[in-house]
């Protein structure tokens, strides 16, 4: 067996199969790596469509004109290999513009044009032309008005000075625009029933004289509203008032406090003088001690303490006129 293997016709055959074999695998090798850059390849060469939007920019002498018309972004649908179009997506190197740069004052139909784009990529715009007006800038400083609705705010309190930061902005935009507007207004809208001090941000609006919102740029555009509310307050002593007293009994009331503090109107706190305190003896046949809900007039909103703590006395008649009578 051992003389086998050593002849010089086995180990030729021997060495012929390990080649073949070497070979089938060399070559399943190189196309499966063939196969997978190939998909790697297809997937960078693939086409693809995205459409994003974009700002519009507008190329024009600001200081001397303003433009009002046109949309503040356009559609762009961009297309080529999955590779170029992600990168251009993510990147956004590029910018839609319109160039009014020779056009004169008036109303205009205008190209939309890309800069910025590789010549690789196809590209389409929506809308492909805008309509624009071009006119004189004008700017002016203007005051700032408020107004809110005073009748949300709660029975018996009342408004202090309001006030509004800053007092004046600057207003920009279309000399034709500009010469329009009547106001700039801060428009507060208070809650219902408000009680406490109201303060906010509040967006500015520039209107005509009919109330119409004009197409302006505000500098600030917000501003800081301030309005106070409060109520007025009295301190008055109170008067214990009995009420359903028993015939055959003598009460001796007397309160813990004898003054307490009301909020209100000034005009109802000016009429009172007092509070009267009305305490129900219908069913106190002894010496107790009452806690009483203030009743407060119409025109007051709330009182300090809230309740009344009265200590009442009880005798029977007849008991007290043998004590009278000693």
């Amino acid at each position: 067996m051992k003389n086998f293997w050593r002849k010089s016709w086995v180990i030729s055959l021997m060495s012929l199969l390990i080649a073949v074999l070497l070979v089938i695998y060399v070559n399943y090798s190189q196309q499966g790596f063939l196969i997978q850059g190939q998909s790697e390849r297809t997937k960078q060469t693939a086409n693809k469509s995205q459409t994003i939007s974009v700002p519009l920019q507008v190329s024009v002498d600001t200081d001397k004109y303003y433009v009002i018309g046109y949309p503040e972004k356009v559609s762009v649908t961009l297309e080529g290999s999955t590779a170029l179009v992600t990168s251009t997506v993510n990147t956004q190197n590029f910018r839609a513009y319109i160039d009014l740069t020779a056009k004169s004052i008036g109303e205009h139909s205008v190209r939309v044009k890309m800069t910025g784009i590789s010549s690789q990529l196809s590209y389409s715009i929506s809308p492909k032309t805008v309509h624009v007006n071009i006119q004189r800038r004008k700017s002016t400083t203007m005051p700032i008005q408020m107004e809110y609705n005073k009748n949300a705010i709660a029975e018996g309190y009342k408004l202090g000075h309001t006030s509004v930061y800053p007092q004046q902005v600057e207003v920009t935009g279309a000399r034709s625009e500009v010469d329009q507007i009547d106001q700039i207004v801060a428009k507060v809208v208070l809650p219902n029933g408000i009680d406490h001090p109201y303060e906010r941000q509040v967006n500015l609006i520039a209107e005509d004289r009919n109330g119409r919102q004009l197409n302006v740029v505000i500098e600030p555009a917000t501003a800081k509203v301030t309005i106070p509310i409060s109520v007025v307050k009295k301190t008055v002593k109170v008067k214990i008032e009995p009420k359903h007293e028993q015939t055959d009994k003598v009460y001796s009331l007397t309160a813990k406090s004898s003054q307490v503090t009301i909020y209100g109107s000034e005009e109802t706190l000016a009429k009172i003088k007092h509070l009267k305190v009305p305490v129900d003896l219908s069913n106190v046949a002894s010496s107790t001690v009452k806690t009483v809900t203030l009743a407060l007039p119409h025109g007051i909103v709330k009182a300090n303490p809230s309740h009344l703590v009265v200590e009442v006395k009880v005798e029977n008649i007849n008991d007290s006129k043998k004590t009278h009578g000693k």
